[in-house]
């Protein structure tokens, strides 16, 4: 992946996190570019299969092809939902673009900070929940700590509330 731009979508297959890759979709991959995904799941739960032989490193790299197979996502116990699987299977037929997940467990702050530093990537784009100030402050916000902590030029796309 030498030279090539490598651009990631920290995901978790929430609401939040499939706007920020249709932003990043619409707005920051070009053709040819390399879209990582990275996913964060809770530590311990990975006894079983794939996980115990990634648990400090996190996976290889994904290929797209695999990220769409539900038996394989199993292995790493993650089911990506349909709209995500076709937003990216459109993106890498439309766009050429090379479609990739590295799956980390753990605290997704650090884990975050450690895929952009670790697979390199070029820049990260992250939704925001939208956590009110008492709850941020409790939990803290993944995304706040990424802007300030990540090596890269990170991107918060914030969701918008409802009324």
């Amino acid at each position: 992946m030498e030279g090539e731009r490598r651009v990631g979508v920290a995901v978790d297959f929430s609401p939040c996190s499939k706007k920020a890759l249709k932003w990043a979709a619409d707005n920051i991959v070009r053709d040819g570019d390399h879209l990582i995904l990275v996913s964060v799941q809770p530590e311990g739960g990975y006894e079983q299969g794939e996980m115990q032989l990634w648990g400090a490193t996190g996976s290889p790299l994904i290929p797209l092809a695999e990220i769409s197979d539900p038996a394989v996502m199993k292995k790493y116990g993650m089911k990506p939902e349909p709209e995500t699987l076709d937003i990216l299977n459109t993106l890498a037929r439309t766009k050429e673009v090379v479609v990739l997940l590295k799956i980390y467990w753990g605290d997704p702050r650090e884990k975050i900070c450690e895929a952009i530093d670790k697979i390199p990537l070029s820049c990260l784009i992250i939704g925001n929940r939208g956590l009110g100030k008492i709850k941020r402050a409790i939990m803290g916000s993944v995304s706040n700590f990424v802007v300030n902590n990540g090596s890269c030029p990170v991107t918060v796309v914030k969701v918008d509330h409802e009324i």
